[in-house]
């Protein structure tokens, strides 16, 4: 007769059963990293402070203050309260400039928004070569300097020898041979659209192009099965996928295009008769142009604030469609 016993277990896990835990093996708290994500911020927002944060309380400050040419020599310092504030805004050029910019920086990030978007969705349609050679001509444009493509644009629509009246000449527009594209208000901004939207689709472009290339495929195949077509296809798979990139793309966009100061001023420095002028140009002529510090200070401060209502406003509209989708 023969009794069997349980052997006892053995290999790592009965010796460490059998130990515990040892005594000086430190215990790691979730989520604690010590102090090194705070030291590697530091830099960062030490350059934040020091070049925005300072200019911008610097500026603030000279928004309170009667400075022109005699006090700027004189080194003096005369404080006005809220003069400049309540001249600006009892002014009816800076509401008229203000609605000018307003609607010029919408319709240009709707052009933005529409032919990135397009291009950016032909580029995920592409073969890989002519996907390349597309790129490369978008990044190029980007690439560009503000001031050498204005400058390109002030050749292209020149009255005199301008590419594009000679193109409309030959066109059978002869009426466009020597015309004037900066003598006339809307005809300044279209060139300055043309300029701002070439400027600004390679960035649109290439993210959403980046973003088409994060849905999975097997998505598509799903849909193909359930008879969808192609544009049920970009509707249902699609633009879900797009949507936050087109929002925060678009957020940006309106950032950039709103204080787009160097086109609109290289163009026509504001002109004719001051008519193509947005804000950031309204603040550097009345400001710097016309030596009125104080009042440009006052009104750079002004755009600030227009351009965080602007785009809080925006922020509401997107945060308030991602709610209703959850």
């Amino acid at each position: 007769m023969t009794v069997q016993t349980e052997r006892p277990p053995s290999g790592p896990a009965a010796a460490a059963k059998e130990t515990g835990p040892a005594p000086d093996a430190p215990r790691r708290r979730p989520g604690g990293s010590g102090p090194a994500p705070y030291l590697l911020l530091l830099p960062p927002v030490a350059a934040t402070l020091v070049f925005l944060g300072w200019p911008l309380v610097k500026n603030t400050l000279l928004s309170f203050q009667n400075l022109n040419m005699r006090q700027l020599i004189q080194h003096l310092t005369e404080w006005n309260g809220i003069d400049n504030y309540t001249e600006v805004l009892g002014n009816a050029d800076f509401w008229n400039v203000t609605g000018r910019s307003i609607v010029f920086a919408g319709a240009n990030v709707v052009l933005i928004m529409l032919f990135g978007t397009l291009v950016g969705l032909l580029l995920a349609r592409l073969g890989k070569r002519m996907r390349i050679t597309l790129l490369i001509g978008l990044v190029l444009a980007w690439a560009m300097p503000t001031i050498a493509a204005t400058t390109v644009y002030q050749w292209l629509f020149a009255s005199r020898f301008g590419v594009v009246n000679w193109v409309l000449d030959k066109a059978g527009f002869h009426g466009m041979a020597d015309y004037n594209w900066m003598g006339g208000q809307y005809s300044t901004f279209f060139v300055v659209t043309v300029l701002i939207v070439w400027q600004s689709i390679p960035f649109v472009a290439i993210n959403l192009y980046a973003a088409t290339t994060t849905i999975p495929k097997e998505l598509y195949e799903a849909a193909s099965l359930d008879g969808a077509g192609a544009w049920k296809s970009f509707t249902s798979v699609t633009m879900p996928f797009l949507r936050p990139f087109l929002f925060a793309t678009t957020f940006l966009e309106v950032i950039w295009v709103f204080k787009a100061f160097t086109q609109v001023f290289a163009i026509n420095q504001g002109g004719p008769d001051r008519l193509t002028e947005i804000l950031p140009v309204y603040a550097y002529i009345e400001g710097i142009g016309n030596q009125h510090y104080g009042m440009g200070s006052a009104i750079a401060l002004l755009t600030v604030v227009i351009l965080l209502l602007l785009t809080s406003y925006y922020l509401r509209i997107v945060l308030k469609q991602e709610e209703d989708e959850l």
